[in-house]
């Protein structure tokens, strides 16, 4: 039986060849430029694909949450650092994975490293999280007093380990261009170094550097003067990365596949059962617009096309999908067949589905609490 005709909902499938191809073209740059890859495992969020990484020599992870961390943890993994600043209420887990693991924390402020000084047991490694420009979170690079002065309160107990500054350029993800990724990669990394070397100025050691986001560490082709690189995205890519020209349709590895349920011809749109509870809120922006991914057709073994032209998911509710499509499309579709949407980001889809399907059929589950497709 192919693969689309056991299907009955919205289901995520994966071309497994894809991604470990994605997977083996970044530890390779990351080995040419001599820098550790520390890969992001929340886009994928999976034991399973965390084996394609080993695969490939990579011993060191990051997950975005203390329970994503238990998880890897659990299936092996012993290095590891959590990417989000440290939720002080599950310090009692958190000891008790250090106790297990090399482990890394994130801290921004002495309140949160007075509560890990205060509650660790076991020593633990501390980055100081610097918002090099993309304005979510951390210290800003441009405050180099504040970033001495919680270097210096890290380091005023043993159990803290200082390590270094880490970083997601983030803002690269808003580029209007390749060579914008790469503007705003390397003004990021600069940043970074004029901290470190005012920290070593100050008597801190030479700290390490870390960085982290898909579409500079792809694009780019100078790393810079990093110690370790922290991409996540790569390994499936999406509609994101295909607007920002970062990868080609043929690097996409995931799709979500949708039944169409209802045909509007006369106002050029297709009704598929995939909504937000799917695909998530995010967006892309093209010309102005937003829309929440590409539509693909997909054959009956799973594989799909080029994004179609003129086409996208246009509006989301609950369960709805929106699709707008050119009116001599519509009209070779019926209801109850496939459409695949190239999702705009494929983070929130994957942990939306919490679980995915590879193009043989297997079932690849994650962390997540969501049942699997």
């Amino acid at each position: 039986m192919a693969l689309l005709d056991e299907l009955q909902r919205p289901t995520l499938l994966v071309n497994a060849e894809i991604a470990r191809k994605n997977i083996a073209f970044m530890a390779e740059k990351a080995r040419q430029k001599g820098v550790r890859f520390r890969p992001h495992f929340k886009t994928h969020q999976s034991a399973a694909v965390g084996e394609w990484f080993r695969e490939e020599g990579v011993t060191a992870i990051t997950v975005s949450s203390v329970d994503m961390a238990v998880y890897f943890a659990d299936h092996g993994w012993d290095d590891i650092t959590i990417a989000f600043p440290i939720n002080v209420r599950q310090l009692r887990t958190v000891n008790a994975l250090a106790k297990r693991i090399r482990l890394g924390l994130l801290g921004e402020s002495i309140e949160s490293i007075q509560h890990l000084q205060g509650q660790l047991e076991v020593v633990v490694d501390v980055w100081i999280k610097i918002d090099s420009g993309s304005g979510r979170t951390g210290l800003a690079w441009d405050q180099p007093t504040e970033v001495a002065q919680l270097a210096h309160f890290v380091n005023s107990n043993p159990i803290t380990r200082l390590r270094g500054l880490l970083t997601h350029a983030g803002n690269t993800y808003n580029a209007a261009s390749r060579e914008e990724v790469c503007q705003r990669y390397q003004a990021s990394v600069t940043r970074m170094t004029a901290l470190q070397s005012d920290l070593w100025a100050g008597g801190y050691g030479l700290l390490e550097l870390s960085v982290g986001d898909t579409p500079g560490c792809t694009v780019c082709s100078d790393f810079g003067k990093v110690d370790e690189i922290r991409p996540g995205n790569f390994v499936f890519y999406d509609g994101q990365m295909l607007r920002l020209g970062v990868c080609s349709p043929q690097q996409v590895a995931a799709v979500l596949a949708v039944p169409v349920v209802a045909l509007h011809p006369e106002r050029s749109e297709v009704v598929v059962y995939g909504g937000a509870v799917h695909l998530s809120k995010d967006v892309i922006v093209e010309n102005g617009r937003p829309h929440y991914g590409y539509i693909v057709r997909l054959e009956a073994n799973g594989e799909w096309s080029a994004p179609m032209p003129e086409t996208c998911m246009a509006r989301l509710s609950q369960e709805h999908g929106i699709v707008s499509m050119p009116v001599d499309a519509i009209s070779g579709l019926h209801v109850g067949d496939w459409l695949g949407v190239l999702p705009a980001h494929i983070c929130l889809t994957v942990a939306a589905m919490g679980g995915y399907r590879t193009l043989d059929g297997s079932l690849i589950t994650t962390c997540t609490l969501a049942e699997p497709a």
